[in-house]
Order: C-alpha cells, then sequence, then structure tokens
C-alpha cells in the first residue's frame, strides 16, 4: 500500500494551484488535501473544496473569507474558513500536513513558505521571491529543519533531475561545469526595439508556449523571469552566477541542462506543461502520470539556441547586478519589478518604463546586509515606496 501524502497548497486557485489539484486527482490513494489557499478568488476556492474537501481554506482577503464562509456552510461542508497571513503560516506547519506546494506569487509568499520550511516539511517550491529576496537565510531555515527542498520552476526541476542523485550542493563534487538555463524569449524576441514602448498587457501576457498567470507571463515578456531563475539556480544549486549561462530556447522542449567537466550535457526535455515538474516533485523519488502528453520529437522537427540580447531584455541585466551585489540587492529588484509589472499592467505606464523604474529604485535604495526575514521585508517596503515614489513622478 502506497504512503499517502497530506497537502497544504499555497495559492491552489492560480496556475500552478490548479495543475497540481489536477495531478492530485488522477491519484487519489496517493493525496490527501487537507488546507487550500488563496488570495481574493473565492469562487475559485469554494468550488476546489466542493471538489477535495479540504480541511481548512484560507483566504488572505476578509471579505472573500466572510463570503465563502457562508457558501461553505450553504454546502454543507465541514471545512474551516480561515483568514490573513497568520493563517497561511498556520495551514502552511499544521502537524498534519507533510508536504506544501509554495505557489502564492509574489513577495506575498514568503511568509508561509517560510513556516512550511520551518516545520519540517517537504516544500515545493514555486514561489521564486522567496529564494531572490532571501535565499540565504531560507536555506539555513531548511537546512536546520531538514525540511526537504524540491524545486517546481520547470527549468530548476529541469536542472534537478539532471543532476545526480547523490548532488549535496557542491557542483564541483559532482563535475558540473555550468548550468545552462533556458528561456523562450516571450512574445517580444522578435520584435523591433522601437515598438516596445507600445505593446499592450495584453500583448505581453500572451505568451507563445506556456499557459501562466498574468505577472509571470509579463516577467517572461522583460526576462525578468529569467533573471529571477538566475537567483534562485544560484542558491537552490549553489551555483556562482558566472555558472549560470542563459540561453534563449524559443520553443520550450527542453526546460534547462547541466553541462559536466568532461563535455557531457544532460538536459530534461518535454512539452511544455507544468503537470511535469509538478508530478515529479509530488511523487518523487517515484514517477507518477500526469494526464501530459508524450513528445513528438517529429512534430517538435528542429531545436533552437540564441544568446540573450541585453540591450532587449535590461531586466536580465539587472537581475545579473543584484545578484553581484548581494545583500538587500535581489530584494528590491523583486520589490520594484513587482510594482512595475502591476502598474503596466494596470496602463499606468509604458512597457519599456519596467526596467526603467527598476534600475532607478536599485540605485536609489539603499543597499543592506540581510540577516533575518524582517531585513528583507524592510528592503522591500522600501523599495516600494520608491518605486511607487517614481511612479508619481512619471505620471
Amino acid at each position: 500500500m502506497k504512503a499517502v501524502r497530506h497537502l497544504t497548497i499555497l495559492g491552489s486557485t492560480g496556475t500552478i494551484g490548479v495543475n497540481t489539484l489536477d495531478v492530485v486527482a488522477r491519484h487519489p490513494d496517493r493525496f490527501h488535501v487537507v488546507a487550500l489557499t488563496a488570495n481574493n478568488n473565492a469562487k475559485k476556492i469554494l468550488e476546489q473544496c466542493r471538489r477535495f474537501q479540504p480541511r481548512y481554506a484560507v483566504m488572505l482577503d476578509a471579505a472573500g473569507a466572510e463570503w465563502l464562509q457562508a457558501e461553505i456552510r450553504t454546502a454543507g461542508l465541514a471545512t474551516e474558513v480561515l483568514s490573513g497571513i497568520e493563517s497561511l503560516e498556520k495551514v502552511a506547519s499544521l502537524p498534519e500536513v507533510d508536504t506544501v506546494m509554495a505557489a502564492i506569487v509574489g513577495a506575498a509568499g514568503i511568509r508561509p513558505t517560510f513556516a512550511a520550511a520551518g516545520a519540517g516539511k517537504r516544500v515545493l517550491l514555486a514561489n521564486k521571491e522567496t529564494m531572490v529576496m532571501a535565499g540565504r537565510i531560507f536555506m539555513d531555515v531548511v537546512k536546520h529543519n531538514r525540511s526537504t527542498l524540491l524545486p517546481i520552476d520547470s527549468e530548476h526541476n529541469a536542472i534537478f533531475q539532471s543532476l545526480p542523485q547523490n548532488f549535496s550542493g557542491d557542483l564541483g563534487a559532482v563535475g558540473v561545469r555550468r548550468i545552462l538555463l533556458t528561456a523562450s524569449g516571450g512574445p517580444f524576441r522578435q520584435l523591433s526595439l522601437s515598438s516596445l514602448g507600445e505593446v499592450t498587457p495584453g500583448q505581453a501576457c500572451a505568451h507563445p508556449n506556456w499557459v501562466m498567470g498574468r505577472k509571470i507571463s509579463v516577467d517572461s515578456a522583460t526576462m525578468m523571469n529569467k533573471g529571477l531563475e538566475v537567483i534562485e539556480a544560484h542558491w537552490l544549486f549553489d551555483a556562482a552566477p558566472d555558472q549560470i549561462q542563459v540561453i534563449i530556447h524559443p520553443q520550450s522542449i527542453i526546460h534547462s541542462m547541466v553541462e559536466y567537466v568532461d563535455g557531457s550535457v544532460l538536459a530534461q526535455l518535454g512539452n511544455p506543461d507544468m503537470r511535469t515538474p509538478i508530478a515529479h516533485a509530488l511523487g518523487f523519488p517515484e514517477r507518477i502520470e500526469t494526464g501530459v502528453a508524450s513528445l513528438d520529437m517529429f512534430k517538435v522537427a528542429r531545436l533552437d539556441f540564441e544568446a540573450p540580447d541585453f540591450k532587449r531584455f535590461p531586466c536580465l541585466r539587472l537581475a545579473y547586478q543584484a545578484l553581484a551585489a548581494g545583500g538587500s540587492a535581489p530584494a528590491i529588484l523583486n520589490a520594484a519589478n513587482e510594482v512595475a509589472v502591476e502598474s503596466f499592467l494596470k496602463c499606468r505606464m509604458p512597457f519599456t518604463a519596467i526596467p526603467a523604474m527598476i534600475e532607478e529604485v536599485m540605485r536609489t535604495v539603499f543597499r543592506k546586509e540581510i540577516a533575518t526575514l524582517n531585513d528583507v521585508l524592510t528592503a522591500d517596503s522600501e523599495a516600494r515606496e520608491a518605486a511607487h515614489e517614481w511612479l508619481a513622478c512619471l505620471v
């Protein structure tokens, strides 16, 4: 009889959360959902509660939680509805939960992800901001509490799969020369530079290969998403910045590669479907069915690669700079980017202003050393304030 994993899914109504529940539903003998959480999508989480009947449902939005509580009562469900960041931390560290899918987008996911690691859970990490903003102290928490950390980003999951099973944090010890982090290049890879200032949020969110949320879709269009992944890879695999090479691969079939000192390059391939890395982490070390179509290499026909252009994608350059600066610089970068993307999506500034805002915030907000999570949150707050001040001057 297979052991049943008891899950909390942080961010169950987002793309990762929905795909996680799709995989879970295919294996009712393996997984039991204990808690689901959402920001403000009460209708979606209600549907999920009806299907998976978790013990807890958490809404970050208090008004949404009140509405959900009434609907849960009307439906006759036993699910207890909670609200607020403390409740997210609670369900991330419940004694009966052994596995936490950390899929809340942005800085809002940091505290519950830390709570899960602090409680020694198996953490399936889709919230890259935790690693970007607080990578060193988060990895310390993981190690101190003997938490298991499995990456969900398709690129980092591919790297994880391409490393030896005995990898313990020393790339040199297992003969790794460098990590090759692939990127699609997004929807504007071949658009003229002069046209970038005119692109709309709808165009930026129309990713050619992946179905993702609006924020991460814009990050893909600016390649900030890849920059954040460079920082994440640094902490996940203890890789120096010059050991992480970004390669544009428009087909999104090779999800990343690892090059060894003997000249071998190991890659993980598959259709662009997030259920593959999600299922890999859910079932690890076993492989489980996902519903993902088999990769048809004859249909793919070709695999192309090109170097990223920092002039076209200045956000990638800024991410490398933040990683090199260290301390609070990555947290400042991330916070400024979140404000910039939100402002672009609300049509308050053009697409090309995103890197301009980030660069100015990185220049003006004082970089500090990071020793605690409070230091991270302080840097995040200061950067957001500076970003809003910059936006006020722009408009």
